[in-house]
């Protein structure tokens, strides 16, 4: 009923959530939204320490993993036990940019308190202990070794390490066998003493609490971190200089294809328009560009898509399919036709259309849940964006242009220097153009 609500509702009688921003006295910057409509709180601390921070592939999601396994005189169970008894849930996890805890509790005061003092434990005085850290070394090699065996993460992963090379975004997040076997205890201890401090993080609140008591959970929460310092930048990513077909031979009846080059990073003053292409392109599922061509048209492939994951830096722009191995070569060509097209031509003025009614029509429901508001703040604090991004962010899709689709996706998609990768067969793929 919610949804159907908020489907009928105008979109300029819609206002996002109003966001109000401090820092705290060791130096972490804290974004709240009070919700008071339901006695829960959301939480979550974010810190710039993603695997392209880590010395060795691997260790920074290590260090995120093992805060749950001890803290201060609680083992993991304890901790458990904690959060059990009033019906918290807390989890921790880490991908390229950074690393995070997020918990939700209910704002009863025994519940907030019991939550709370845990959190402030856990990010405070994670134990690190010997025998939890080489369960779970152990425990992401046997995952390593299963996802060896997935032809969709082999891509993935090949795609990733070869498109960004040198750089830090290079290193696979999981780790690999060979940066597992060598990571210590003594390396994840020096990770979170380097990058979980108060400077380098970022603390999102969603929840029914007025501003002091706000003010008091960030505290709480961070009084265990050392100040620190925030971490440096990163640098740039370097733009490829030629296309690259690199084929893996994999016993599967399905090719996958994954194709592109570095695209943009957050703040990016192109992000928009890049966005709304990119949803007219291959970001809308079925009634995408890619999807007609490769799916309706010529029944190539039941999934094919496209998008971009702006990062601290340039992340990928990435076009993707699933293809019979046989169809591989024509599958390419046709992406690649269909990616030269709309980069020549951009979006006919009814396609664009249509892609403002979609985003903005469906925004509404993606900031719907105090949950899924968490997160959104959480990541306009960690990439320093506006405070005001939600409330503008459907007058910034609707402003958007076919001319400045056309000229953006010309100067930033280079059809001659494409990274493409096809995990299958021995099928070589047609030539780039």
């Amino acid at each position: 009923m919610l949804v159907m609500l908020l489907m009928l509702l105008p979109v300029q009688l819609w206002a996002a959530p109003a966001i109000q921003s401090w820092v705290t006295e060791k130096g972490a910057r804290v974004l709240f939204v009070p919700a008071p409509e339901l006695p829960m709180l959301d939480l979550r601390v974010v810190f710039d320490g993603g695997s392209a921070r880590g010395a060795i592939p691997g260790v920074a999601s290590l260090t995120s993993a093992l805060l749950e396994e001890g803290a201060g005189d609680w083992d993991a169970d304890a901790i458990a036990q904690r959060l059990d008894s009033v019906g918290a849930k807390m989890s921790a996890s880490s991908q390229r940019d950074m690393a995070w805890l997020t918990v939700r509790t209910l704002t009863e005061k025994r519940a907030l308190t019991e939550t709370m003092d845990t959190v402030a434990q856990v990010l405070g005085a994670p134990r690190f202990d010997p025998l939890a850290f080489e369960r779970n070394r152990k425990a992401m090699l046997v995952s390593l070794n299963h996802d060896e065996q997935s032809p969709g993460t082999v891509a993935q992963r090949t795609f990733m390490h070869t498109l960004f090379g040198e750089h830090p975004y290079a290193a696979q997040v999981e780790g690999t066998q060979e940066s597992l076997a060598r990571v210590s205890r003594e390396d994840v201890i020096a990770h979170y003493k380097k990058y979980y401090v108060a400077k380098n993080a970022v603390i999102a609140i969603v929840g029914a609490v007025e501003r002091a008591e706000a003010e008091r959970l960030a505290e709480l929460v961070t009084s265990g971190l050392q100040p620190g310092e925030r971490a440096p930048e990163l640098p740039q990513v370097s733009d490829l200089q030629a296309s690259r077909t690199l084929i893996l031979p994999f016993p599967s009846s399905q090719s996958h294809i994954l194709m592109g080059q570095p695209g943009m990073q957050r703040g990016d003053p192109d992000y928009f328009v890049l966005y709304v292409g990119n949803h007219i392109l291959g970001g809308s599922g079925l009634v995408s560009q890619l999807s007609d061509e490769v799916r309706e048209k010529r029944g190539l492939s039941y999934s094919v898509y496209s998008y971009f994951s702006p990062m601290r830096r340039n992340g990928p722009f990435l076009i993707g399919a699933q293809t019979q191995n046989a169809k591989a070569v024509e599958t390419l060509e046709v992406i690649r036709q269909t990616l030269a097209r709309f980069i020549e031509q951009g979006p006919s003025e009814v396609e664009l259309t249509a892609a403002k009614q979609n985003i903005t029509g469906g925004f509404p429901l993606r900031i719907a849940s105090n949950s899924k508001i968490l997160e959104y703040i959480a990541m306009l604090g960690f990439y320093d964006l506006p405070l005001d991004y939600l409330d503008t962010f459907v007058d910034n899709v609707n402003s958007v242009t076919s001319e400045q689709i056309r000229d953006a996706f010309q100067r930033r998609i280079k059809p001659d220097q494409l990274l493409t990768v096809v995990v299958g067969d021995e099928q070589k793929p047609a030539p780039a153009n």
